[in-house]
């Protein structure tokens, strides 16, 4: 990995510290892009996971990917439950890491912190298919956030979305001004942000949303009506497919790699300070690349390995429903209250991923 352009000292320092001390996390969608990550970069830290998953858009892949980038004693520190956030009995199952998983021989190890990443993507998914995205990220929502409190855990983090903003022209976008959600998905999100509040002001509960802006990285899925952009336009590039730009390409996006997604979990959930919890944080990077310089970027990395990209070009075709124009975060509330770095950008996360990309098409 390169090196990274900034150093993000409080990440530091909580590395150090988890190395050293044993605690027990719980990540819904653990099968899923987001999830795996976060599951990898936690048992790297020699934590205790219980990872919650029913392979709705998640992959027994990246788990058996994780199991081969980890050590056999860290993997060991896994207890997987297949099982769904729509259904309340699986939530509180996974509120819990078992005794017979507990090398000291002692009880079941309580889950401390909550990293919730379970969820049905997707604008247009939620165009095509609005009570299912409302069942999982709603209902399955308000089932985490009562098996959460009932267990008592320290705290809830959850991947809340940059959709949010809805259509509020304002760039960048900050944390406190949104304005009309413009999909059923966007609502859904925005829904989750205000169930959270209301458990922190009724129950005393420890939340914290993250609004994730487009972010990338491996093992993220590029098959699919459903791929996000980089993962999609990666797969028909290497293939000689057409690559599709909806509108004129000057959609713009604040692409954000999967390593500061990590960075911004660990450091929410352990947030303590009063300021800092229970609030919504933008995670980003604070930079706006268009769809036009993104293909142009993601042209000029596979070009040396895929000769017949030599004169390749987008097709444009009609803007999509429910697509915000511009998106650009305002990062500085994360830098300030839970001291979130980003150490790398579009162009440093494209480089550190392609070989990943390229690989799945071996």
């Amino acid at each position: 990995m390169s090196e990274p352009n900034s150093s993000p000292a409080a990440y530091d320092k909580l590395r150090a510290r988890l190395v050293m001390e044993t605690h027990t996390w719980l990540v819904t969608g653990v099968a899923g892009f987001i999830g795996s990550n976060l599951l990898e970069h936690l048992l790297k830290l020699n934590q205790r996971v219980v990872g919650l998953d029913n392979f709705a858009t998640g992959h027994r892949r990246n788990l058996t990917e994780v199991q081969t980038l980890v050590r056999p004693e860290q993997w060991a520190n896994f207890h997987f439950i297949e099982g769904d956030i729509r259904n309340l009995d699986d939530c509180r199952r996974a509120m819990a890491f078992p005794a017979a998983g507990i090398s000291s021989g002692g009880g079941c190890a309580p889950v401390e912190y909550v990293l919730h990443e379970a969820a049905l993507g997707s604008v247009p998914r939620s165009l095509a298919d609005p009570i299912t995205t409302n069942d999982v990220n709603i209902s399955g929502f308000l089932n985490m956030l009562v098996a959460s409190r009932d267990a008592e855990v320290k705290s809830f983090t959850y991947a809340a979305s940059s959709s949010t903003y809805g259509d509020h022209p304002g760039l960048p976008k900050v944390e406190h001004t949104i304005g009309k959600p413009l999909s059923p998905y966007a609502v859904t999100k925005y829904v989750n942000e205000l169930y959270a509040d209301v458990f922190a002001r009724c129950y005393g509960f420890n939340t914290v949303g993250l609004r994730y802006f487009n972010v990338f990285g491996p093992r993220q899925d590029p098959n699919g009506a459903y791929a996000a952009v980089i993962p999609k336009w990666i797969a028909s590039l290497m293939q000689g497919k057409p690559v599709y730009i909806n509108g004129d390409g000057e959609t713009s996006r604040d692409f954000c790699f999967i390593v500061n997604v990590v960075q911004a979990n660990l450091l929410a959930a352990v947030a303590q300070e009063p300021e800092a919890v229970n609030q919504v944080y933008n995670v980003a990077v604070g930079d706006r690349t268009s769809l036009n310089e993104l293909y142009a970027q993601l042209h000029s990395k596979l070009l040396p390995h895929y000769p017949h990209l030599q004169d390749a070009q987008p097709v444009h075709r009609d803007f999509r429903a429910g697509d915000v124009r511009h998106s650009l975060a305002d990062i500085g509330k994360a830098q300030q209250l839970l001291g979130y770095v980003p150490t790398q950008r579009i162009g440093d996360g494209l480089a550190l991923a392609m070989p990943w990309y390229m690989a799945q098409e071996k």
